[in-house]
């Protein structure tokens, strides 16, 4: 049984190297195959949407003979397969992920305008391909200064207590057991809470704050239970905290691997894929690479 391969999505611009880059090492700690591809936005209208599986050439698009040009000089390169497909690539993209471990392309490409943090293919492939995606943004990022992470690589990952992703989970663990790093789990509790009464009025929560920190650490720890016992070799880090998700990840971004966020499930009345406030946040302004991981598909 063949390995999937980790995928590539490259366009000639520097944000596409920098993906390369990325999806080599991914490719090497996998022991898997690479595939580059490119999306040339060439096809008629009427066929924008239609993956293409002959022309345009592999062999003559100057933008993978680029990528076979940088390969031949690392060392211990994947075995690299290369593919030009037409279309266009918000609806490609996603397609690509069919039969791919993991699709890795940057926060922008070359049609990306100046002002946007995050382009709409990569939203794209991120909220609807089957595998993970990994979206490498451009460096200079702004974060929010928080509290010193510690020495050493980290695979940062949010649990969101209510609702866990096992997916998501294991995909950090997956990550962090080759890069030797330790799994930083960031979970937070809303706070201050608040009790409605009456209509613009509130009262104050039943609980205190440190009960609810102490009831959502208590879950995340069964949480943790199992990955860590499939990982024994992989160090764990939970940090609880007070207020937004989605700030908490974004700090911890800073000198991080990688951010390991989930994706919301299709559900009864919105059965079209979906992303959470959290992870779009994540996405628009994490310093690192950041992994979306779809859930895991339900048990029959």
């Amino acid at each position: 049984m063949s390995t999937a391969p980790v995928i590539a999505a490259v366009d000639g611009s520097d944000d596409s190297r920098r993906v390369l880059e990325w999806a080599v090492d991914a490719a090497r700690r996998r022991a898997a195959p690479l595939r580059v591809v490119h999306v040339r936005q060439y096809a008629a209208w009427g066929q924008a949407d239609v993956l293409v599986a002959g022309p345009p050439d592999a062999e003559g698009d100057p933008v993978l003979d680029d990528v076979r040009a940088l390969l031949r000089d690392v060392a211990d390169a994947p075995v690299a397969e290369y593919v030009a497909v037409e279309g266009v690539p918000g609806a490609v993209l996603p397609e690509l992920g069919a039969d791919a471990q993991l699709l890795v392309l940057g926060s922008r490409g070359r049609g990306g305008f100046a002002g946007l943090l995050l382009g709409s293919n990569s939203l794209a492939a991120a909220r609807d391909a089957d595998c993970p995606v990994v979206v490498v943004p451009r460096p200079g990022r702004e974060i929010p200064e928080g509290a010193p992470a510690g020495p050493g690589p980290r695979v940062v990952v949010g649990l969101h207590a209510d609702s866990p992703d096992a997916a998501g989970l294991e995909f950090a663990f997956t990550e962090a057991a080759p890069r030797r790093a330790r799994v930083q789990v960031i979970a937070a509790y809303p706070w201050p809470a608040q009790t409605w009464s009456a209509p613009g009025q509130t009262v104050p929560p039943p609980v205190g704050q440190d009960a609810v920190e102490h009831e959502t650490r208590s879950l995340v720890e069964g949480f943790l239970a199992p990955h860590r016992e499939r990982h024994p070799g992989v160090a764990t880090e939970v940090r609880v905290l007070p207020g937004d998700a989605a700030g908490h990840l974004v700090t911890a971004s800073g000198d991080a691997d990688l951010v390991v966020v989930g994706r919301h499930r299709r559900r009864l009345l919105a059965p079209a894929r979906m992303m959470g406030s959290v992870t779009q946040a994540v996405l628009l302004h994490a310093a690192c690479p950041i992994a979306v991981v779809p859930p895991a598909p339900p048990k029959e």
